[in-house]
């Protein structure tokens, strides 16, 4: 992403690969204007237009044939939120030492035996030690009196793991048992069942399910699954000013003038712009959820604990006993939380809810039965295996983070360094040390599309998160952050 450095006899004249980047750039720039040229005739949502733009311009560099290793350096995405660890290549200190993340692919029983992970030859140790546990699980489930291959009634998973989970949220001054856990297929499954359980008890009382309250920036997919059961969205622009997070007299004030809202959607530490609520001003929006409470009307607040494990082990605890504090409106709680973004095992899909009340969680279960209707054995039994790795391994937990702080660390300085060069940042945020993104402002005159023509890097622009494109966010995910 920087200008090519000639290495040939001749002065300037570019030779072999970075002849072969200098026509990527080339590609680049072409396919950039192509599809801007087509933005007004598309009703795609803008993620899907960068996503297609990233996929249609590797392919064009495939068919002309450009050098792979030219095309990794001068293609970047960080659309998608995600790590691959098979794509993982940073290597701190000694190989295979502690700080070798490319071994997390076979610690983490991701890789399959004998897969080479970027010169790093799986043993196949953590592959088998989960089918191992697998079995175990199975063993232990049907000694228990509950057999993972016939239908669960229930449709919320089996005891065992969710008593596991309940367990772990002891551990934030939270009181729950296994009766007040759901298991779902990742935390966005979850939150579409919570949302289709609320409309439909909101129906059976003849109320419409109401408005749910989205601050804006923020995670785009639960809006549109409320849409889909019947809600209003309520978007609540925050300022930069407050780290565009949700403030008690904003919360207050748009409650007030909203009697239909019934849900706030609530990330503790949020997506898009990896800024996190301190422990205060969580307290604060709780307690404004418990004056409204006093006067008879309940508002359930749906608190999405994605990014909970990826910043630092006390800052975390810290947000999360500030929200258990609340005892007052702990009946009005839901807690979604999920392995994908905290233990790198997106497409797993493992996923949770947790009720605040006994009696509305089992309330809750004709929405799982509705859906689902059963879930899957295998999948269960592969959940609790990996719940017994991170229980017996924490310190895996802690090279994940690490990992993360590294490349949230390089993009940073990448992006300062692409500024340098291009002038296209109005403000590089920093961040709490927290999610796994970056969220810039960009000069006037600029957009996603000229960062991705002049650096090759693909972000999402902020109108995906209900805000403005004159800001872009970054994910440090599936690929690593190359300082050249």
């Amino acid at each position: 992403m920087t200008s090519p450095r000639s290495s040939s006899a001749s002065p300037g004249t570019p030779t072999g690969l970075e002849q072969q980047r200098l026509l990527v750039r080339e590609a680049r720039r072409e396919m950039v204007r192509r599809h801007q040229a087509q933005r007004g005739d598309t009703a795609e949502p803008p993620i899907r237009v960068m996503a297609r733009l990233v996929d249609d311009l590797e392919r064009e560099c495939t068919a002309r044939r450009f050098d792979r290793a030219a095309t990794r350096l001068e293609i970047v995405n960080r659309t998608i939120g995600d790590v691959n660890v098979r794509l993982i290549t940073e290597c701190e200190g000694e190989e295979g030492g502690p700080g070798d993340y490319r071994l997390l692919g076979d610690e983490l029983g991701i890789a399959l035996p004998g897969e080479d992970l970027n010169g790093y030859t799986a043993s196949g140790k953590g592959y088998h030690w989960i089918r191992d546990r697998m079995t175990e699980a199975e063993r232990q489930l049907l000694a228990d009196g509950y057999d993972p291959r016939i239908y669960d009634i229930q449709g919320v998973g089996n005891p065992v793991l969710r008593g596991w989970l309940a367990d772990d949220m002891r551990q934030w001054g939270l009181t729950v048992t296994a009766d007040q856990v759901a298991l779902g297929l990742g935390a966005t499954d979850c939150i579409d069942k919570i949302f289709r359980g609320l409309a439909h008890f909101a129906r059976r009382r003849d109320e419409q399910p109401g408005a749910v309250l989205f601050a804006a920036p923020g995670f785009n997919m639960p809006e549109l699954q409320a849409v889909t059961h019947g809600y209003r969205p309520h978007r609540v622009r925050t300022r930069a000013e407050e780290q565009f997070k949700l403030t008690d007299t904003l919360l207050a004030r748009h409650l007030e003038e909203n009697p239909d809202i019934t849900v706030v959607y609530l990330t503790a530490t949020n997506n898009p712009t990896a800024f996190a609520y301190s422990p205060a001003e969580l307290s604060a929006l709780m307690a404004v959820v418990a004056r409204f409470a006093d006067q008879g009307r309940r508002v359930h607040v749906l608190a999405d604990l994605a990014y909970i494990g990826t910043g630092r082990p006390a800052d975390d605890a810290a947000r999360m006993r500030a929200l258990a504090a609340a005892t007052d409106v702990a009946g009005q709680m839901i807690y979604v939380n999920s392995f994908s973004k905290i233990y790198t095992l997106t497409g797993d899909r493992f996923g949770w809810a947790v009720f605040g009340d006994t009696a509305f969680s089992v309330a809750m279960r004709s929405s799982w039965m509705n859906s689902v209707s059963c879930l899957p054995g295998e999948w269960q039994l592969r959940f609790m295996a990996y719940h017994a790795l991170f229980r017996q391994n924490p310190q895996l937990i802690e090279k994940i983070r690490g990992l993360y702080g590294l490349r949230r660390s390089r993009l940073r300085h990448q992006l300062e360094r692409v500024n340098e060069e291009h002038d296209l940042f109005a403000h590089v945020y920093l961040d709490d040390d927290a999610t796994i993104y970056n969220w810039s402002r960009l000069k006037d005159g600029k957009d996603c599309f000229t960062v991705l023509e002049k650096t090759g890097i693909a972000g999402i622009p902020g109108s995906t998160f209900g805000y403005s494109d004159d800001y872009i966010r970054f994910s440090v995910g599936i690929l690593p952050v190359v300082l050249d």
